[in-house]
């Protein structure tokens, strides 16, 4: 793709980790974490975009943003590993490329909360249509319409429409959405017998993240 300057997000550098391996050296291309949460995704890229401006006074804005991560699949049909996508303006040529690369077009749903479990999963899908659902991508849509910037969503599926996640990390979540080690611990001490079900988690998420290393590669280096 013949892109001079891409900014990726990703929520959070495990998303982000194989395709950071990727794109090292890689020119053009830049990798912003940016927390979890519209809240935190909004003000990371704002933040971002504003310092680009200072330091360069009339740097051109990026000529693409895309949000990455995981997502929750709340269509059936969806598969773990599988990636998806959304274009918040048209192009034509990204969404041919991201076809090519065997990424599939989705309608995404943007949630305050983590989906957790089968039912929240399909009150969501009732309610809303959507194929799959995130916490960020609506609002670094939003910035970037704002600003003129072609923006997309492509995001993995981490966790299917017919599984519960083992626990419920909204629970666990300090005030900014990040991850509470502490009340972890304190939840897997509580119940040792998720250990297994974390771990199987964390494979999972791990393959996921390189599914959507692999196709992100396809689309965004010459």
């Amino acid at each position: 793709m013949a892109q001079s300057s891409i900014i990726v997000c990703f929520a959070l550098k495990e998303e982000a980790a194989p395709f950071r391996k990727m794109a090292a050296g890689k020119s053009g291309v830049s990798i912003l974490i940016v927390g979890i949460g519209r809240e935190n995704a909004e003000k990371s890229v704002r933040d971002f975009l504003a310092g680009q401006t200072r330091l360069a006074g009339t740097l051109a804005p990026p000529d693409l943003v895309l949000t990455c991560g995981f997502a929750g699949g709340l269509n059936p049909d969806l598969k773990l590993g599988d990636v998806v996508f959304e274009l918040g303006t048209r192009n034509s040529e990204l969404g041919t490329q991201l076809l090519a690369a065997s990424a599939k077009p989705a309608k995404f749903f943007c949630a305050d909360r983590i989906a957790t479990t089968v039912a929240e999963k399909k009150k969501l899908r009732a309610e809303t249509g959507a194929d799959v659902v995130e916490m960020e991508s609506a609002a670094i849509q939003a910035v970037c319409a704002v600003r003129g910037i072609p923006c997309a969503t492509a995001r993995v599926i981490s966790d299917t429409a017919d599984e519960d996640l083992p626990l419920d990390f909204n629970a666990l979540s300090k005030p900014d959405k990040s991850l509470d080690f502490g009340k972890l611990f304190f939840a897997i001490a509580k119940s040792p017998g998720k250990i297994g079900a974390l771990m199987q988690l964390q494979k999972k998420t791990s393959f996921a993240a390189k599914q959507l290393a692999d196709v992100l590669a396809k689309i965004t280096f010459p």
